[in-house]
C-alpha cells in the first residue's frame, strides 16, 4: 500500500515482525562493516538483529529471509553488490557527519526520538543539503571516479584528511601485523 512502511517482511507466504527502527539497520551495518565477519556471518547478525524472532523462520526459508532483509536494508531495492562499487561513506567513521545533517533535514534531533522507521531515515539522508557531509562524500565519490578534484576540493582534502578519507578496518590479526611492522620503524 502507498505510504506504508513495512514493520514485517514475508518470507515462504508468512509476514514475520521485523525491528524496523533505524538504529538496529545502522547496528547491521556495523557488522557489514566488520572485518572479523565471513559474509555467513554478517548475514546471521543482519537476520537475527532485524527479524524480531527469526527462530520462528523455518531452516529451508533462510535463503529467502536474508534477501527480504537485504531488500529491506537497501530501502526496498536490492542494494547492488558492492565488488565492483566503490565505498564513499562508512556509518560508523562518518557518524559526526551523518547526524547533524539528517538533523537539519528532520528538523528535529533524530536520536531522541524513541523510534524512527529505516526507510524514514533513509528518506532523510536523501534530503540531505550542502554541508560538510554532501561535501566530504563528494571528494569520495570524485576520487573513487578518478575525476579531478576543484582546487578548493584538493585544498578541503588537505586541510581534512581525517574527515575525508575512509579508514580501512584491519582484521585483529592485520592490526598485529601493521603494529608489528610500524613498531620496527620506529
Amino acid at each position: 500500500m502507498i505510504g506504508q512502511l513495512p514493520t514485517a517482511l514475508e518470507v515462504g507466504g508468512v509476514m514475520y515482525p521485523i525491528n524496523s527502527d533505524f538504529r538496529v539497520m545502522l547496528n547491521i551495518y556495523a557488522a557489514f562493516g566488520d572485518p572479523e565477519l565471513s559474509d555467513r556471518e554478517k548475514a546471521y547478525v543482519c537476520v537475527t538483529n532485524l527479524y524480531r524472532d527469526f527462530s520462528a523462520i523455518p531452516q529451508s526459508q533462510t535463503e529467502e529471509a536474508i534477501k527480504q532483509a537485504y531488500w529491506f536494508a537497501g530501502g526496498g531495492d536490492m542494494p547492488e553488490s558492492s565488488a565492483h562499487k566503490a565505498k564513499i561513506i562508512d556509518w560508523e567513521q562518518d557518524e559526526r557527519l551523518i547526524f547533524p545533517a539528517i538533523n537539519k533535514a528532520a528538523g528535529f534531533e533524530t536520536r531522541s526520538v524513541p523510534y524512527l522507521h529505516w526507510w524514514s531515515f533513509l528518506g532523510l539522508f536523501g534530503e540531505i543539503g550542502e554541508g560538510l557531509l554532501s561535501t566530504v562524500l563528494s571528494i569520495r565519490q570524485k576520487k573513487a571516479k578518478g575525476k579531478k578534484l576543484e582546487k578548493w576540493e584538493s585544498e578541503f582534502l588537505r586541510e581534512h584528511k581525517d574527515t575525508v578519507l575512509l579508514k580501512k578496518k584491519y582484521t585483529k590479526e592485520e592490526q598485529e601485523e601493521r603494529d608489528k611492522i610500524n613498531a620496527l620503524l620506529d
